[in-house]
């Protein structure tokens, strides 16, 4: 079981730009001086003041198929005179509405988790939908995205640390990020602020995107600033619930289509054919093998476990639809 670390003194001493105590969220406004594509910080307490002059959404340029763009230079908006290698993680505390606010954490072995994954499919983030789609791998259009991913900070089934987010986000926007930073204090032992925050429009449901920044402590070997668009190629999403539009989906829950029809988007094409799970495995809680670096998943007798690194290697007990709906895919070898 990992330890938590809270250090009060230290979050107040980098309570600056995004601040944890007093900025729950970044929440934007339409600015109609300047026309229906700018957008400032609003600003509840001088805290949030701070904040509006780090990061406005006029930074993040219009959507042009990457999923995520550099900000600020790629320069993270920390004060580098508060960076400590004391381990902590702070989660902001969801508002009104329910939603997250930024999640902030000195991500270090100290924080790593020991212990396996657990599912989170109880979970309904605000804008929430179970909803599938042509094109997309997977069939979901959305994940359970955490803020600071599991594997940094071990932080399973925190609610203040789970957005409604696309798959195209979660895997092509954030995870990268995610999995540098793993890698990096793993392999050196160092430590990282990591901080992560959702940006909402108004009283919208559904977050426009992941604000992340990251600067290593002990050298500059880490430092980036980048947004994530949570947006999803040939989908059209309504921000204010979570509600979308997009290509009919048709086939079993095992089937990702070989093109997709009327996206902009073709999903991988697939050598092995795709074989209907049976029956018995629908709706029934058993063991199956995570593979948090493929996002496939496997029958624990599956061949390709043993070639499953034990750092990206999780066992789970849940019903094959909660893990397929986290965005994992079934194996092609054993068809779970």
């Amino acid at each position: 079981m990992k330890k938590k670390y809270v250090i009060a003194a230290l979050l107040s001493a980098v309570a600056v730009i995004f601040s944890m105590t007093g900025c729950s969220k970044v929440s934007l406004s339409a600015d109609s001086s300047s026309g229906s594509d700018s957008y400032s910080v609003s600003s509840s307490s001088s805290a949030d003041a701070a904040a509006s002059h780090a990061f406005t959404y006029s930074m993040v340029p219009p959507y042009d198929g990457v999923p995520s763009v550099k900000i600020n230079d790629d320069k993270p908006f920390f004060d580098k005179s508060a960076l400590t290698l004391e381990p902590f993680e702070n989660y902001s505390k969801r508002d009104e509405l329910g939603r997250c606010g930024a999640a902030y954490a000195n991500v270090c072995r100290e924080l790593m988790p020991t212990e396996t994954r657990g599912v989170i499919g109880s979970i309904h983030p605000t804008g929430w939908h179970t909803v599938k789609y042509a094109g997309i791998e997977g069939n979901y259009l959305y994940n359970r995205c955490h803020l600071i991913a599991y594997r940094l900070t071990g932080e399973n089934d925190n609610e203040d640390n789970l957005i409604t987010g696309t798959r195209y986000m979660n895997v092509d926007g954030m995870q990268p990020y995610e999995t540098q930073v793993s890698e990096y204090v793993e392999s050196t032992g160092h430590h990282v602020h990591y901080r992560a925050t959702p940006v909402f429009f108004d009283d919208d449901l559904l977050a426009r995107g992941v604000l992340i920044e990251a600067q290593s402590v002990e050298d500059d070997k880490i430092h980036f600033c980048r947004f994530c668009y949570n947006v999803q190629p040939g989908i059209i999403i309504d921000y204010s619930d979570g509600s979308s539009n997009g290509p009919e989906f048709v086939g079993s829950d095992a089937e990702a289509p070989a093109e997709s029809k009327g996206t902009s988007e073709a999903a991988p094409s697939r050598e092995l054919p795709v074989v209907s799970p049976s029956k018995e495995s629908w709706g029934n809680v058993r063991t199956y093998i995570l593979n948090t670096n493929t996002n496939k998943f496997h029958y624990p007798e599956c061949e390709s476990v043993p070639k499953i690194k034990d750092k990206n290697k999780e066992e789970v007990e849940a019903t094959r639809e909660e893990i397929i709906a986290q965005g994992y895919e079934p194996c092609q070898n054993c068809n779970p």
